[in-house]
Parts: C-alpha cells; sequence; structure tokens
C-alpha cells in the first residue's frame, strides 16, 4: 500500500487512464475513510457524483480526492498535536496508555463509522469529522447524543437514525451495528 499524497498525485494525473486513477482513489480511500471504506466510498461516489464509468467524467475523481485531502487537513494537525503531547509526557515519565482518540485507528474509520454503507451523513466529510472530533474534545457524551448531527441519541448504543453514525466506530461491526 503507498501513501495517501502519492495515490493522490495519480488520481490528478490527468495522463493516466481513468481506470487507474480510479484505483488511485479506491487506495487513497483506504488512508482516509472516517465513516468507514465502504460507507466512506459510497459518499464519495455520491458527493462527487462519479459515474459508472470514469471515462465519462475523470474530473468526479479529482473532486472525489479533494474532499478527502481536505479530511487528512482537518485531521493531520491533530494528529500531531496528539504526538507531540504524547512525546512530552513521556518524557515527563507518563508512560501510561491513555484512550485513543477516534481518529487513531487505520484509515480513520473510527472517527464517524457507520455500518450502512448508504445510511450516512450528507455534509461533506470535513465538515463531519470536524463537528465530531470537536464535540469529542468537548466532552459530549457519545451515548447520549450523536457526535456528528449532535442530535439526541433515542436508542444509546444504535447508529444515529439521523445520520447512521454508530457511537462503537468500528466496533459496531462486532454487534450488529444496529
Amino acid at each position: 500500500m503507498t501513501s495517501f499524497p502519492a495515490q493522490a498525485r495519480r488520481v490528478r494525473d490527468s495522463t493516466l487512464a481513468p481506470q487507474r486513477r480510479l484505483s488511485a482513489l479506491r487506495e487513497c480511500t483506504q488512508h482516509c475513510a472516517p465513516y468507514g471504506f465502504r460507507a466512506t466510498w459510497h459518499h464519495l461516489v455520491v458527493s462527487a457524483c462519479i459515474p459508472r464509468k470514469p471515462v465519462d467524467d475523470p474530473d468526479a475523481l479529482v473532486r472525489a480526492v479533494d474532499e478527502l485531502q481536505r479530511v487528512r487537513d482537518v485531521v493531520l494537525p491533530r494528529a500531531h498535536e496528539y504526538a507531540r503531547l504524547r512525546r512530552r509526557e513521556k518524557l515527563d515519565g507518563q508512560r501510561g496508555k491513555r484512550s485513543s482518540p477516534p481518529w487513531y485507528s487505520l484509515g480513520w474509520s473510527d472517527i464517524a463509522y457507520c455500518p450502512d454503507p448508504e445510511h450516512h451523513p450528507t455534509a461533506p466529510l470535513d465538515t463531519v469529522v470536524r463537528a465530531v472530533l470537536d464535540r469529542q474534545a468537548a466532552g459530549v457524551n457519545s451515548d447520549t447524543h450523536c457526535l456528528a448531527c449532535g442530535k439526541e441519541r433515542p436508542r444509546p448504543g444504535r447508529a444515529c437514525p439521523t445520520c447512521g453514525v454508530h457511537p462503537a466506530g468500528l466496533g459496531a461491526r462486532w454487534y450488529g451495528g444496529g
């Protein structure tokens, strides 16, 4: 698996065949999938209007990778700050494991995991990710309120009926998701 920036360059490279660019976008989505891969992919297909045949609208691939890049622009500064804080804590002798932030997962799939790939927030990815991270930092209880849309959860421990985000993150796959 290559890096997100390398694959994003391939998506934006108009000299490559559209199928290769689509494959590079898929790889980018594996690196940055805040709703989980399947729901993030569905969101990108819908929001960027990616046609079944990428040759019909190759610019759609660029729109999709740009949306993923905006998510990275939200998460990466927080990840760098977290790493800086952990280094300082370790130098001070605080080596105990602390709870991991929601973006601390492969592909950042725990930020706003949606067990149903077709039921996810409709807002731009970066807007949802920023809202989730801000609400989590503010101490909003994810059992009573959805961190993505902010609405009260009528059934704690279940996916939000409004936006589809599950409070258990990727762990929702192991207990039914629903």
